[in-house]
């Protein structure tokens, strides 16, 4: 560990372009937990960049920390690339606008190209832009559903989706030997676009985006038909003119706009956690249901790349996980183009490999190939290039996470809530012209494949101490395998990070042909399954649980025992 007094005193002296800064550091003076927690550590640069506290310190999210990493990521591109370039976007969180410029100038003073949007974008569109632009990287400055007091910095490939594994460990390599007070080449943002170094990104990109969007439409015209009621939250967030945009584009005629969530507010102050996934975001839209009895409530993450929906039915509303809006999604759109003779032979569905296994059971009625990836939708949108590469671009459909992203078009590489919006509202227009609501055709598809419950623990560990924590943990369930989880057999165990699964009755090991990832799989007996993984922009772990049973109330109870077993095992308390 750093001195902490010692860069605490360097910061005091040092850290004065921004005046946040200067006043948050005198106000802790002679605070050494607080000192600490600033200073113990400094942001780490994986595939999901840097994520952090908004704050003053090696351990916080500031115009510092985001310039250190941006010279690292220059220092990276210059090698790397003849002329590089750089698409940036950012969102409606503290702070955003000012770290997109701070990055922005410091990539025009290293002689690389920016080309920047004028106001905040949801973050495909930033993908977008890479690709289209023919950019060398993309930065998005984003927490995506954190609450208020986060930020973030993520930085895309050359091919549009985020750095994976080898590009991010290049890149930090440079980070880390970036001086963060004098290693850094940097001029404002103002001189950068006088010199022509930064361009801010045309409307022409953006009307492009749209279309290629729409392109993706498989029943055009059926939100006219079906007067579909929607009520619409960007939760203070990117999504508000994009989404709105698409939506009236498809035809959507009732449309309610939650206005305490419309305008772009980083403080989130009705939705403190602003993720889709929570029942809280919908608070306020359900307020507008008593004069607008909606169909369907959508809500967007604040850099509008995952949406959650609630449904009406039965005169209640209920909200759709992410599983099952994903089940959905893959139902409607290979029966529908099957039934119109779009389905090519051999179609492409992806998911992640904790993400529900009933995207197989549907996925196998249309004969679609099922590919089953590490969590990150970098690696959905690495596997689209590959497929783009050997000229079966046009096989894929769909790509899913539990965690509600979702892409069915190949014009981005990571997920994208202004496709997966107009998606939803178009599948629930359609099925409603059919008499039915996406819980009836969710309750349908679990008729037909059986019952799979699916659930998220998230146990955090805040502090200096709580990343060793979970470190302890994995190493402890790594070498030490349980035999059972819950009374049920492990009928085998998956290590992410040595790329080995062994069979824990015969003992017999097979390679996992994906790249290592901190992540423990348990497959019980009967379809059951435990995967276990720390976060990879958070301090928490993650453990995803699947109970596979004949009822839900029997799914629910058994989900009870296995999270117990498996808490115990972990050494949860």
């Amino acid at each position: 560990m750093a001195d902490y007094n010692f860069l605490y005193d360097l910061w005091l002296r040092n850290a004065t372009s921004d005046p946040d800064l200067t006043s948050e550091l005198e106000s802790i003076k002679g605070n050494d937990a607080e000192i600490l927690d600033r200073f113990y550590r400094c942001l780490e640069f994986g595939t999901g960049g840097l994520r952090g506290v908004i704050g003053a310190g090696t351990n916080r999210m500031n115009v510092y920390t985001v310039a250190q990493a941006t010279q690292g990521l220059a220092n990276y591109l210059n090698e790397e690339f003849e002329e590089p370039s750089v698409a940036i976007g950012y969102d409606s969180r503290i702070k955003s606008q000012l770290f997109a410029e701070t990055a922005a100038g410091v990539l025009a003073a290293n002689g690389i190209k920016v080309y920047i949007y004028s106001e905040l974008m949801p973050t495909p569109m930033i993908s977008y832009a890479v690709m289209r632009l023919h950019c060398s990287s993309g930065i998005v400055i984003t927490a995506s559903h954190n609450p208020s007091k986060y930020n973030g910095y993520k930085c895309y490939d050359s091919k549009g989706y985020q750095m994976t594994d080898e590009g991010a460990k290049k890149t930090y390599d440079y980070i880390s030997n970036v001086d963060i007070f004098n290693g850094v080449k940097s001029m404002s943002f103002d001189d950068a676009l006088a010199e022509d170094m930064v361009d801010f990104i045309e409307d022409w990109l953006i009307d492009d985006f749209y279309s290629d969007v729409l392109s993706r439409q498989i029943e055009k015209g059926i939100c006219k038909k079906a007067d579909l009621k929607v009520i619409y939250s960007p939760l203070n967030g990117t999504g508000n003119k994009p989404v709105k945009t698409i939506l009236k584009k498809i035809g959507v005629k009732d449309l309610k706009i939650v206005l305490a969530q419309e305008k772009p507010d980083g403080n989130f102050p009705t939705c403190p956690f602003p993720n889709p996934e929570i029942q809280q975001v919908f608070e306020e839209g359900m307020k507008l249901t008593e004069d607008f009895p909606a169909d369907i409530m959508l809500a967007t993450d604040p850099d509008c790349d995952r949406v959650g929906i609630a449904v009406r039915h039965n005169g209640e509303y209920k909200l759709m996980t992410g599983n099952e809006v994903g089940c959905m999604l893959a139902e409607y759109i290979l029966s529908r183009k099957k039934a119109k003779g779009t389905l090519c032979d051999n179609p492409v569905v992806v998911k992640t490999i904790v993400t529900t296994e009933l995207i197989r059971a549907i996925a196998n009625e249309y004969n679609a190939e099922v590919f089953d990836l590490l969590t990150g939708f970098k690696y959905i949108g690495e596997l689209i290039e590959q497929l783009k590469e050997k000229g079966e671009e046009d096989r894929y459909e769909i790509g899913l996470e539990e965690s509600y992203g979702y892409l069915t078009g190949t014009h981005a590489r990571d997920k994208d809530a202004v496709n997966a919006s107009m998606m939803i509202i178009e599948m629930a227009a359609y099925y409603k012209t059919q008499g039915l609501t996406l819980v009836d055709v969710m309750n349908g598809l679990y008729e037909k494949h059986g019952m799979y419950l699916n659930t998220l623990l998230n146990f955090g560990f805040e502090g200096a101490d709580g990343m060793k924590k979970m470190a302890d943990m994995m190493d402890s369930m790594r070498n030490n395998p349980p035999a059972e989880i819950g009374g049920i057999k492990v009928e085998k165990v998956s290590d992410y990070l040595t790329g080995k699964a062994t069979d824990t009755t015969t003992g017999a090991t097979e390679t996992l042909d994906l790249p290592s990832s901190n992540v423990l799989s348990y497959s019980l007996t009967d379809d059951n399954k435990v995967v276990v993984r720390p976060s990879g922009t958070e301090p928490k772990i993650k453990i995803y649980i699947t109970a596979h049973a004949d009822t839900r109330d029997n799914a629910e109870k058994l989900t009870d025992v296995i999270a117990e077993s498996i808490k115990k095992i972990a050494g949860i308390e």
